[in-house]
């Protein structure tokens, strides 16, 4: 492939660059659609700029020769990329493989023949310039030498990336179909403009500062042995499935290994909890959590906290993304926290699943957040279940203001899979909830419902 030539194009016989604007990792870049370029490639003077851990994400290149007029050009590697070109009413994306070059001065990606064959790119020369990207030859997209195209982007400065938080992120979202389109229109940019309130695959989690988490126990040091338990024996599939678990969560800076100097009194032990094929790493706190002094905060009782919704046209449902997670612990409380498995010894730096206390200290923590809010009575917190309710379309966008503007501020994010936007009628806390009634959610009794009656008395 790069030791055949390719025929000049007839963008660059006529000495016309094809430069646009694309999207990459949310940076905005500029692209050159040469049709007479002798690779697809990028200097890495330039691209450090767009995608700054670049080396990490190259791969070798061996063999190959590449030039550049009468320039030898020096490969580094190469690296996959998603290119965005953006669109006023649909982006379109595509992957590309980039040489990555060392002596490239060229301030832009340089897309050559072969990928504009492939994702079907077609160049139009006539006196608006434009081009057109796979089958759909309605949805034109400018070059930057096009006057025309060039006071669009400077109008809409923000789209490109609007469009990437459409397509990429509220995708995952469920809205509700009966409103007007004006009326989600306004929605989405709304969402857009408190984007820092959801979660991205660079900032997939919170972290909560001002609400550590201080497990205080009934016993003095020495601990009881109990305190102190061995790791659970596990198969080759376990063992497998909980270092990839372990692996995530440090990853999410949720665990850290323990040092082998550090003094260890309390251990856990943990499994790995099977379910549809799918596996879930689940700590035995059985032992802490009977030493652990309860924390009493009341907990909602649900059937009273959904009354609140009664004459509700509009309500909304979030979800606190892995919610105890975003709470760090105080230093005591790490070394209480710690887990054993065949491998190593763990600690949270955060609150984990399983702790007897977390439903109380994030149920406080939430009514701390948010007083004001619920003193009104059109908010309803259910530890990390966030309900938003109004009479009026307008009231809702300044109430779901309200409830953004301090989960951006406490560095918390909200699950968008979990989300459901103005809904008059939707499944919540284990109930189908509207302005009207409050009923059962008949997919959480189902397995209870379709078990067969007893015959014995036993």
């Amino acid at each position: 492939m790069y030791r055949t030539k390719p025929a000049k194009g007839m963008g660059y016989t006529a000495g016309k660059s094809s430069i646009s604007i694309v999207m990459v990792d949310n940076q905005e870049g500029k692209v050159n659609l040469d049709t007479g370029a002798y690779c697809t490639c990028v200097g890495q003077s330039y691209l450090k700029n767009i995608v700054p851990d670049w080396q990490e994400q190259l791969m070798p290149i061996q063999g190959v020769k590449f030039k550049s007029a009468s320039e030898s050009m020096k490969p580094l590697g190469i690296i996959d990329l998603t290119l965005t070109f953006p669109h006023p009413s649909q982006c379109c994306r595509i992957k590309v493989e980039f040489e990555v070059m060392d002596n490239c001065t060229s301030n832009q990606f340089i897309l050559r023949n072969d990928y504009l064959s492939i994702y079907g790119i077609d160049i139009s020369n006539q006196k608006d310039r434009y081009f057109t990207i796979g089958d759909n030859k309605r949805q034109t997209f400018g070059f930057l030498n096009n006057k025309k195209q060039i006071t669009v982007i400077k109008n809409e400065e923000k789209s490109p990336k609007k469009e990437l938080f459409i397509s990429e992120q509220l995708e995952e979202a469920k809205f509700n179909q009966e409103l007007s389109e004006k009326m989600k229109e306004k929605f989405i940019d709304f969402l857009f403009e408190y984007k820092n309130a959801f979660e991205t695959d660079k900032k997939p989690l919170g972290a909560i500062i001002g609400h550590e988490v201080d497990i205080i126990l009934n016993v003095e040091k020495p601990y009881p042995p109990l305190l102190r338990r061995p790791a659970y024996p596990a198969s080759p599939r376990a063992r497998e499935a909980l270092e990839v678990h372990i692996k995530e969560l440090m990853d999410l800076g949720v665990l850290r290994k323990v040092g082998h100097n550090k003094q260890v009194e309390v251990t856990t032990p943990v499994i790995i909890a099977w379910h549809n094929r799918k596996s879930r790493m689940v700590g035995d706190f059985r032992a802490l959590n009977t030493y652990t002094i309860p924390d009493r905060y009341p907990i909602p009782i649900i059937h009273e906290t959904l009354t609140k919704l009664s004459q509700a046209k509009f309500i909304t449902a979030m979800d606190s993304l892995k919610g105890f997670h975003e709470n760090f612990l105080t230093d005591n409380s790490k070394t209480l926290l710690r887990i054993i498995v065949h491998c190593e010894i763990f600690e949270y730096l955060r609150m984990s699943f399983g702790m007897k206390n977390a439903p109380s200290h994030y149920q406080r923590m939430m009514n701390t957040i948010f007083p004001e809010e619920l003193s009104e009575g059109w908010l309803i917190i259910y530890i990390d279940d966030i309900i938003v309710c109004s009479e009026t379309w307008e009231n809702h966008l300044t109430r779901l203001e309200r409830v953004l503007q301090k989960i951006v501020q406490v560095n918390m994010k909200i699950s968008l899979k979990k989300c459901h936007f103005a809904y008059s009628e939707l499944n919540a806390l284990g109930h189908v909830v509207s302005g009207l009634s409050i009923g059962i959610d008949k997919r959480k009794v189902a397995e209870v419902l379709l078990k067969p009656m007893p015959k014995i008395k036993k």
